[in-house]
């Protein structure tokens, strides 16, 4: 049996999501808003008697409509939840929440977050039909688009382990967690990321780092290569006999087009393209620095930290110690004196050197790996420790 069999299987029940779709918890609500659906055509609209947990929870199974109205009245803090809702829903769906307050810090808070438009109790038809018909259109006024989360993957040295986190991390947050990835290899003449996934490099890159405004939807469906459903790659294989040198403009204006696409954008960073686009690192984004336990990671560590600078509310650093107990590693006591605890630390497991070799498929049956990778979403998105844990238990049953 396909180990992605019941991932794929999951993708066609959730091809069927409704154009619009509203979870309600009072009757005077529903009716309103059924009426505004089917004023602007939406027959087949789905309204559901149920909280912002229940959308969450069913249109992550169903599939994600084109506008999405949810209902947080009696919560009293809702940006949390809404917070997760953007952090699960498809980039593409419009929310529209509803709520009990006339509250106008929550209003700006709620519209920070991405959401559409906030209208509280009792609904005025006319108000949210007109909200409704501004956003299929696009003459409603919206925030910035929402975009998806930047996170470079950068190993402090060789042999550390970079490529085969990013690898695996994309994958997991893909097939597990269910979310559209796209992993970008930045190694043009040397990189692994193709290697371990079973895909095939390709031109697509280079020609998009020489010419970013061809980057459109047809090179999104024609130069990208799909891994699975939801795991993209852009990765290429250039002869050693060419100067490969990125422009570092072209490359920060090739990721603002990406971003829009896909969930989570990651950038498998090499450490020599890391020091020649130093912009890269100050842009929007979280930064996976990896290390092993040896004396020379932890002192590279603390190298890479000085150069990329303290944290800002846009750009975090997280360390991510690999190979945690193997031989010859620098005691936790001596390592905590160069540099501060590692926000991850991904055990040592002999089985994961074997399982590399035959790919990210093969590497995520190891314990270590799993462990790791559990955690990794947790720093980059919250959620609970065993979000998916039946999908889970399915996708790699093979290997039990």
């Amino acid at each position: 049996m396909d180990a992605l069999a019941p991932v794929q299987a999951a993708t066609s029940a959730r091809e069927s999501a409704p154009p619009a779709a509203a979870y309600l918890l009072d009757a005077d609500s529903e009716g309103v808003v059924r009426r505004c659906f089917t004023e602007l055509g939406y027959i087949d609209s789905r309204i559901v008697r149920g909280s912002i947990d229940t959308a969450i929870e069913e249109a992550s199974r169903r599939g994600w409509p084109r506008f999405l109205v949810v209902d947080v009245s009696g919560i009293g803090d809702p940006l949390p939840r809404i917070n997760h809702l953007a952090e699960v829903c498809d980039l593409a769906t419009e929310v529209i929440v509803i709520g009990d307050r006339n509250d106008i810090v929550l209003y700006r808070d709620l519209r920070a977050a991405g959401v559409a438009e906030y209208f509280f109790k009792p609904l005025i038809g006319s108000l949210v039909s007109r909200t409704l018909a501004g956003v299929a259109s696009g003459t409603q006024v919206q925030q910035p688009s929402r975009t998806g989360r930047l996170v470079y993957v950068l190993g402090v040295r060789g042999g550390v382990g970079a490529t085969t986190i990013a690898t695996n991390l994309a994958w997991y947050l893909a097939e597990v967690r269910e979310r559209r990835v796209l992993l970008l290899d930045l190694d043009l003449q040397n990189g692994d990321a193709a290697l371990q996934l079973d895909a095939t490099p390709s031109h697509a890159l280079r020609e998009a780092l020489e010419d970013p405004a061809r980057v459109d939807e047809l090179f999104l469906e024609r130069g990208v290569s799909n891994v699975t459903n939801r795991l993209a790659l852009l990765a290429g294989l250039d002869p050693l006999s060419d100067q490969v040198a990125p422009n570092e403009d072209a490359f920060v204006d090739l990721l603002q087009k990406l971003l829009p696409h896909y969930r989570y954008v990651f950038v498998d960073l090499p450490r020599h393209a890391a020091q020649l686009l130093p912009k890269l690192l100050h842009m929007p984004s979280t930064i996976l620095l990896i290390s092993d336990g040896s004396i020379a990671g932890a002192r590279d560590v603390g190298r890479w930290r000085s150069k990329i600078g303290q944290n800002t509310p846009e750009r975090s650093l997280l360390h991510v110690l690999n190979k945690y107990g193997a031989d010859g590693e620098l005691p936790d006591k001596e390592r905590l004196r160069m540099i501060p605890q590692p926000e991850v630390c991904i055990r040592w497991d002999r089985a994961i050197m074997s399982a590399s070799a035959l790919g990210t498929k093969t590497a995520q049956a190891t314990h270590a790996i799993r462990e790791g990778m559990s955690a990794l979403s947790l720093q980059l998105s919250g959620g609970a420790a065993e979000e998916i844990p039946t999908l889970w238990k399915r996708i790699f049953s093979r290997w039990a």
